[in-house]
């Protein structure tokens, strides 16, 4: 059971198509137990084997699958509308993300209406702490774990993982950003996940005001100006809000004031 999910977890974006020879190698298992392991895979509907190329992918199981957990998770159908009217109000793209590990993952997105912007990424994960949504979502972690930031440096060798020169490696300096973004109220990162991209993050709480998920706005940096991101902001942390709303967070309904873009 274990090498079975071992096999579907290796179907990624990066990586959606697996001959078995590569896939025994990358999995540490012999062809034999490979080939096995995806025969029964693929009687379940969950992988399917290109006939002529003889390369696996995931198949219709996993797709509905996936489907029905997106429409069980509470947090996905509560942000939903919010993220929709986000989008259309700001013309840019908006997600709901969860932490996953030290990564976050995108639960859901609505893609903006300009032709520079992000591609559909859903499932996807980013190292959390040079994300928007992963600043908030450590940095409500670490209220809980104060040594969060540290065991996550000392895992990868003291500094971590550098995604361009603006993203933050260092441990004491995370940790100095997290408690601002729980000061504030919401997270910003420019340049920090790939350089000329801006996203802005804010929490989502369910009834008893802890965060369980964080939503976003991102973009080019030539559109999330300095003039724009003020209403940006007031625009996630107003959505942010409201969802947590409708996720029960009474103190939500306390502030609500009218939306603003510019």
């Amino acid at each position: 059971m274990v090498r079975a999910l071992r096999i579907l977890h290796a179907f990624a974006d990066a990586r959606p198509a697996w001959s078995l020879a590569d896939l025994s190698r990358e999995l540490g298992l012999s062809k034999p137990t490979a080939f096995r392991l995806l025969l029964a895979l693929e009687h379940e509907g969950l992988v399917v084997r290109h006939e002529t190329v003889g390369s696996y992918r995931l198949g219709p199981a996993a797709i509905e699958l996936g489907a029905r957990a997106q429409r069980a998770n509470s947090v996905t159908s509560a942000a939903r509308p919010e993220l929709e009217t986000l989008t259309r109000a700001t013309g840019e793209t908006s997600s709901v993300e969860i932490l996953a590990g030290e990564d976050t993952l995108i639960l859901d997105e609505v893609q903006g209406a300009h032709l520079i912007g992000t591609s559909p990424s859903v499932g996807t994960r980013w190292p959390a702490h040079a994300t928007s949504t992963g600043k908030v979502l450590l940095a409500a972690a670490m209220e809980e774990d104060s040594d969060l930031v540290r065991r996550m440096a000392r895992r990868t060798g003291g500094r971590l993982r550098g995604m361009t020169p603006c993203t933050i490696r260092s441990a004491s300096r995370l940790a100095s950003e997290l408690s601002r973004v729980n000061r504030q109220g919401y997270s910003t990162a420019i340049d920090e996940l790939e350089p000329g991209y801006v996203a802005i993050g804010a929490p989502v709480r369910r009834h008893d005001g802890r965060v369980v998920a964080a939503i976003s706005l991102g973009g080019p940096s030539t559109r999330f100006t300095d003039t724009r991101l003020p209403g940006l902001t007031r625009a996630v942390r107003e959505a942010g809000g409201r969802i947590s709303q409708r996720l029960g967070w009474a103190l939500a309904a306390a502030s609500n004031p009218r939306r603003s873009v510019s």
